[in-house]
């Protein structure tokens, strides 16, 4: 165990302890992607106050600008965040990540609109904005790392399951403000006010997770901190070993391990940000059903889409990770096209409802093992900033800028182009799960934490005291 914490004897007190370690990790977690994601659930209602265009689709292609932007910052909070977890713990980065999420939301409930005081209003939201994804760049890693480490080696894959029942948790979360807020106040009230109401909500939440937090255990070893605090006091980079947490480390010993991180990504999060986060527009806009049935069917779907994470993920802990993953792989190659564009061309809520679950069925077996078989990767010294960088990069690049393209070419009648594009980024994930990932095969996790599938882990060290995979 790389924890500084006793390892309890028996089985159900590891179990005890990883329960609560990743009921505090996760409930950030929750926070933090509401927080995110409240913010294109209720675009139709506050892109006005923002965005001058009186064409709503204009206005709305705008709002998903603004929201793609955040994603550049994703990048840098990876790295930000990835370098402070490996280097200080893991606790401390959650910690200071979900304060600058609160912030964030806090600002957006109070930010004047453009009829106050003009552009200052959209200079203002961008700059919240990039704020919130500077945050939400540096949770993901370093979750990913802690709900991992924290987890029982036999169930880790149930485990880790539960940072995507969080994430999904956090946007059907905001859906369902959304429908509440829909019954009590009438589509002016939403407009011109009620918009803020999610956005405090958001903030309070995450105080609340900045108390939890505290009590967290840590996963990082005191030896690896004081590793980093040696580097840090004897010059870092002028020092001739690569010190945890740099990108130094990252760079010339695990560049393989983030390629491949990055290409496990690829198509998941262009599938991801399709089916969960774009998909409600594409219906308001494309099928023509109206907000209200579309905003319960976005619910329904992903409660239901949640509450599978774990089953993925136990599934995953007795046949390994790759089978999940070559069946999101191959079936978003075959079923992309026929799901979409069938669900363009429907009015029936019940039938929209089942296109975008089936849909939801074939994410799943990338969701819920994602964030796993990413740490799996990276020895304990890099590991949150090679699972960060790594989704960062492809999260930014690809997943991120879904919502925008999609608007972008729904505007120009050719959104059938996007069904091509969501088909393509999952082929190229499709040729890394076939060649680059091995099943049920030791990983430096396994050598820390202990193995997954009842073969003892070797930790093979190597001349900077790097964990090695060990095949």
């Amino acid at each position: 165990m790389t924890s500084t914490q006793t390892q309890p004897t028996s089985e159900a007190a590891q179990t005890r302890r990883a329960v609560g370690n990743i009921l505090k990790g996760s409930a950030g977690n929750l926070v933090e992607w509401y927080d995110l994601y409240v913010y294109t659930v209720f675009a139709a209602y506050f892109q006005s106050h923002f965005f001058s265009s009186k064409d709503e689709l204009q206005a709305g292609m705008e709002a998903m600008a603004v929201f793609a932007i955040t994603f550049l910052m994703r990048p840098i909070g990876s790295w930000f965040f990835g370098r402070y977890a490996d280097r200080k713990g893991r606790k401390a980065a959650l910690t200071l990540s979900v304060s600058l999420m609160s912030a964030g939301s806090f600002a957006i409930a109070i930010l004047p609109t453009t009829e106050q005081v003009g552009i200052l209003a959209l200079v203002a939201l961008i700059a919240v904005r990039l704020l919130q994804g500077f945050s939400v760049g540096g949770e993901y890693g370093t979750s990913a790392t802690y709900m991992s480490e924290a987890a029982t080696a036999r169930r880790r894959g149930f485990f880790s399951s539960f940072q995507y029942v969080t994430l999904i948790g956090g946007q059907m979360l905001a859906l369902l403000v959304l429908v509440i807020l829909q019954q009590v106040l009438s589509k002016e009230e939403l407009t011109a006010w009620g918009w803020r109401i999610p956005f405090l909500l958001g903030g309070v939440a995450a105080l609340v997770v900045l108390w939890l937090r505290r009590s967290m255990e840590e996963t990082v070893s005191e030896e690896q901190v004081a590793a980093a605090r040696k580097g840090a006091s004897a010059g870092g980079a002028a020092s001739s070993e690569a010190q945890p947490g740099t990108m130094r480390l990252l760079l010339t010993r695990h560049w393989k391990a983030l390629l491949v991180c990055i290409g496990v990504t690829l198509g998941g999060t262009v599938a991801f940000y399709t089916y969960t986060n774009f998909i409600l527009k594409f219906m308001n806009d494309t099928s023509g059903i109206p907000k209200e049935a579309t905003s319960q069917i976005n619910f329904w779907a992903l409660l239901i889409f949640m509450c599978l994470q774990p089953v993925y993920g136990l599934i995953s802990d007795r046949v390994g990770r790759k089978p999940l993953l070559l069946w999101f792989g191959i079936l978003g190659v075959l079923c992309t096209w026929p799901l979409l564009s069938t669900l363009g061309g429907t009015k029936d809520p019940v039938a929209a409802f089942f296109l975008m679950m089936g849909g939801l069925v074939i994410v799943g077996g990338y969701t819920s093992i994602n964030a796993l078989v990413k740490a799996e990767l990276f020895p304990a010294s890099i590991r949150a900033l090679g699972v960060g960088l790594g989704y960062a990069i492809a999260n930014s690049l690809f997943g991120g800028t879904v919502p925008l393209i999609g608007a972008a070419l729904q505007k120009a009648g050719q959104v059938e182009t996007l069904f091509t594009y969501v088909t393509v980024c999952i082929s190229a994930s499709l040729l890394v799960y076939v060649f680059c990932l091995k099943n049920r095969k030791d990983t430096p996790l396994d050598a820390e934490q202990g193995s997954a599938f009842g073969t003892p882990a070797r930790a093979a060290h190597d001349g900077d005291g790097e964990l090695e995979r060990v095949g």
